[in-house]
């Protein structure tokens, strides 16, 4: 299926010169004179590059179908992490590399959303919100603050969340993923 540069949305794979590739961000540019073109940020699914492309407003490009599959994480045996299809019990081993940053939400159990573009696999969502112990952080002392001050935190996945001052080594602390930032403890 084809798509025109009027139907980009950020989020949406497609195909660029034999290459599957999402759009980041993009931005429909009328110039008082020529033609409308539009700039966007694409990243290269395979090699995860950056690039700046403009294109003329109305070129075609191949949509490549996106897909979300949940899967249970297992654990980690030091070179890969395990998942597996609650619906068949499958296993898959995936490297750290294509796991990345990710890493330091995932804890045993957790539900999590492998990202498919086409049959290839892009990457891992952790749930948007997590619940980890903390394990090292400075103990805060009583009349320590003037206002809502944080300290850092170092949680059992090995994030490193900036919390209150009354928080203590093996709380249990609800964090939202997307920026790493606390919200309550459990």
């Amino acid at each position: 299926m084809s798509i025109s540069t009027a139907d980009f949305k950020n989020g949406k794979a497609i195909m660029i010169d034999g290459k599957p590739s999402i759009i980041i961000e993009f931005q429909h540019v009328k110039p008082g004179k020529g033609g409308a073109f539009v700039r966007t940020k694409i990243r290269d699914i395979r090699t995860g590059r950056v690039n700046d492309i403009t294109f003329r407003s109305g070129e075609k490009f191949e949509e490549i179908r996106m897909e979300t599959k949940e899967m249970q994480y297992l654990y980690n045996d030091g070179e890969d992490f395990h998942f597996m299809d609650t619906s068949d019990y499958s296993q898959l081993a995936l490297s750290e590399a294509l796991i990345g940053d990710t890493a330091k939400w995932l804890k045993e159990n957790d539900l999590v959303a492998l990202q498919y573009a086409g049959a290839e696999l892009i990457g891992v969502e952790p749930p948007m919100f997590v619940e980890l112990a903390v394990a090292e952080t400075e103990p805060g002392f009583k009349g320590d603050t003037v206002q809502g001050g944080t300290k850092p935190a170092t949680m059992e996945t090995g994030a490193v969340v900036q919390v209150p001052m009354f928080i203590n080594n093996g709380d249990v602390l609800k964090i939202d993923t997307r920026d790493a930032r606390y919200i309550t403890r459990v």
